[in-house]
């Protein structure tokens, strides 16, 4: 993965990262050396260290192994949360080392591989997921480094002997401009991490940026109706889809008792009786765009028809916990106004006639200073809202930029309540929910297994 043919180390800043841990099980594959720092232990350091990859938890050069201290031999990747004061990166940069980002080690396999990158605000992780799916199903097979855990292979990443190679192309801090794309999806350029960007207009414009890495004779396969202006390469073919219209489509949609068929209009070859197997309204559009990712690399139509039927789902993308006559419990990422809007909107599709509730934990100080409004508006869609206090990641408090916010903006009508995140079992005890929907891309989903516990005990 690395052009230095010599490296028989990999250390890690940041190693429990979904897309960190994915790179870092590649190398562990490759029978490398693999160490890395991480601040807090959690379920994904934990398994990492059972297939071998020694971790620790400390700020502390004096803790980088033996193996890993030698700059000819050792590759370094960190993650852009990580401070320019770690002390470790700190070391590492004094002694000589290569150091990469993460995005940077993606951006080399796309040289070397065809990328088939899904980039956008929302829906790049499902999407990704499940152009992998068929990839790996097909005739054609690929390598894969996803943003969440499929629940096809309880992992975020495979390996293959293929050409192919499917990657989430993660647009913060211009990260996804270190790639090479053979075949590109652009889910959607709704402004996010305005802390980066500064303005609506750069966020665009780096996305605009994007598409001019494109290889020559690639393909941009384009979002219907996006702000944004590509600007491809002579011989890249652009195509637009979206859910019910565009060069890629869905026709003869039918959601009924659960499941979810349609029929995909596509430029290459119509293809009928597409099942869901994760049947959730967004996922429609999804689908049409991994399909035209995959068609365009080759699949079948045969091939996308089993694939889609056969696809499970990525932990906390719309992941059901409890599913029953009485009860329904969600886990979604959804951390952002539109992501929340798309995912409202499919609860309310799915449960027509229930009373859906959202307890809802805000991701970063600046992203709901900058949003608070849109997430009133977009959580408004449901019937209650339960909001957790901010959780910061990697920001210092902002004064005044609390969940107030977005509860003050909340629509008349709307059930609402504030509770503090170390209260949410027991408010969730002394209530009974109908449907409920766990959001957000904080911690509050370390307490899913034990609100399921609550609900399944009602």
């Amino acid at each position: 993965m690395t052009t230095e043919k010599n490296i028989k180390a990999v250390y890690f800043l940041g190693a429990g990262g979904i897309g960190m841990s994915a790179i870092a099980r590649y190398f562990l594959h490759k029978g490398m050396v693999v160490a890395g720092y991480d601040k807090t232990p959690s379920e994904l350091t934990h398994k990492l260290v059972e297939e071998g990859m020694s971790i620790h938890y400390d700020d502390n050069a004096n803790l980088i192994p033996e193996e890993c201290r030698k700059s000819e031999t050792t590759l370094v990747i960190y993650t852009p949360a990580i401070p320019a004061d770690h002390s470790e990166l700190k070391w590492f940069r004094e002694n000589g080392f290569d150091i990469q980002k993460r995005a940077q080690v993606l951006g080399t396999l796309t040289r070397s591989h065809k990328g088939l990158c899904v980039a956008g605000t929302h829906g790049k992780t499902t999407t990704s997921a499940m152009c992998a799916h068929i990839m790996h199903n097909s005739h054609l097979d690929c390598n894969a480094f996803l943003g969440g855990i499929t629940k096809n292979y309880g992992t975020n990443y495979i390996l293959a002997d293929s050409d192919f190679v499917v990657i989430e192309a993660d647009e913060y801090d211009r990260s996804f401009h270190w790639l090479r794309p053979w075949a590109t999806v652009i889910t959607a350029t709704d402004p996010d991490h305005l802390d980066i960007y500064g303005t609506k207009e750069a966020y665009l414009e780096s996305f605009t940026h994007y598409t001019t890495l494109i290889k020559p004779g690639g393909t941009l396969i384009l979002h219907t109706g996006l702000e944004m202006k590509p600007n491809t390469a002579e011989g890249v073919t652009t195509w637009t889809y979206s859910r019910d219209e565009g060069d890629f489509h869905a026709s003869d949609i039918v959601i009924d008792n659960g499941e979810i068929s349609f029929n995909l209009v596509s430029p290459l070859e119509n293809v009928e009786g597409i099942c869901l197997g994760q049947p959730i309204p967004i996922n429609i559009e999804n689908a049409v765009a991994a399909m035209a990712m995959a068609q365009i690399s080759g699949c079948s139509a045969e091939e996308l028809r089993d694939a889609m039927r056969t696809y499970e789902g990525v932990d906390r993308r719309f992941d059901f916990k409890v599913k029953n006559q009485r009860h329904v419990l969600l886990s979604d990422y959804a951390h952002h106004p539109m992501e929340i809007y798309h995912s409202a909107k499919s609860i309310k599709e799915l449960y027509k006639n229930r009373k859906v509730t959202a307890l809802f934990q805000p991701h970063l100080y600046t992203r709901t200073r900058d949003f608070y409004k849109e997430f009133a508006e977009s959580l408004s869609i449901l019937d209650e809202v339960v909001l957790c206090d901010i959780y910061p990641a990697r920001e210092k408090p902002i004064p005044g930029v609390t969940s107030q916010l977005i509860y003050d903006q909340l629509k008349p009508g709307v059930e609402k309540a504030m509770v503090k995140k170390e209260d949410v079992l027991d408010y969730v005890r002394s209530r009974d929910f109908d449907v409920l929907v766990v959001l957000g891309a904080g911690d509050l989903d370390n307490l899913v297994g034990q609100i399921a516990s609550i609900i399944n005990s009602k």
